[in-house]
């Protein structure tokens, strides 16, 4: 009787060690490189987003304080208001990240924007009495900032992006999504033209 007791718990072990080795050569194979992957991807999308957002906060502030100095420059700056309204309104669709056609429309959005501001900071250069007002100048340095956090972050969602979707494209990941993870899509990536997504100059 004690002997068929070893007997068990030798194949019992003997299971558990095969259930084992077998997670740990699934694991080597990628098996959690699809999930892993798209949840960086979304993860790296959220703080584009978040840096988008806190640029257009700021922009109020930087036209009322430009306002105060250069009226005469309405113009510019009834397009900095616009193109940030227009980006603000634009509905984010819940399959954003899947959907090429929203996320271009997102990325005109905010290039308009872009563009809008550095026309704004171009202008500012015929008023050096605006260049040394501190309100100013901190809302420039925050700009600044926002606008390196913006492209790093573009820049990040890219390559998080690019890895997921090759993983998707390539073995073993090909074999895994069939298997495993047949509701996975490819994700839209920037595809906006080199000049719209070049931050405004903003040094003075």
């Amino acid at each position: 009787m004690l002997k068929a007791f070893f007997h068990r718990t030798a194949r019992l072990a003997i299971k558990l060690a095969a259930a084992a080795t077998l997670v740990l050569a699934l694991a080597g194979c990628g098996i959690n490189n699809i999930p892993t992957y798209e949840e960086q991807a979304k993860a790296s999308w959220s703080e584009v987003l978040s840096q988008y957002q806190r640029r257009s906060e700021l922009i109020p502030n930087l036209v009322e304080t430009v306002k105060g100095f250069a009226e005469q420059e309405r113009g510019v700056l009834v397009d900095v208001v616009n193109a940030r309204a227009k980006a603000t309104s634009v509905q984010l669709p819940a399959d954003i990240l899947n959907n090429p056609a929203a996320m271009q429309k997102f990325q005109e959005a905010q290039g308009q924007l872009g563009g809008a501001l550095g026309r704004l900071l171009v202008v500012i250069e015929r008023y050096p009495e605006l260049k040394s007002n501190q309100n100013f100048l901190t809302l420039q340095s925050q700009l600044e900032g926002t606008e390196n956090r913006i492209a790093i972050a573009r820049r990040d969602y890219i390559q998080s992006v690019k890895l997921y979707n090759t993983e998707l494209r390539t073995i073993p990941g090909r074999w895994w999504r069939a298997l495993m993870y047949p509701d996975s899509e490819p994700m839209a990536n920037f595809s906006v033209p080199e000049a719209t997504t070049t931050p405004p100059q903003v040094k003075f």
